[in-house]
């Protein structure tokens, strides 16, 4: 144990869903078909019917409008 460096336990993250939209109202744009195209080909691979959340925010932040990734 000498060897091991200790670490703290990470902080507790508030859930998505709880958290204020860090965007105003006019800066939020809807995904484009590709996006939800995406969202959903996940939800699919995990089991889920339909996309949730975390889908989504996946989708907008990995891909382009035209559903090519993100630089």
């Amino acid at each position: 144990m000498s060897g091991t460096p200790t670490r703290a336990q990470p902080k507790p993250k508030t859930k998505p869903w709880t958290r204020p939209n860090p965007k105003p109202q006019s800066a939020r744009t809807r995904l484009s078909t590709a996006q939800k195209n995406a969202a959903q080909q996940r939800a699919d691979e995990n089991g889920r019917r339909y996309p949730n959340l975390v889908d989504n925010m996946w989708a907008s932040r990995h891909l382009a409008k035209d559903g090519s990734p993100k630089a």
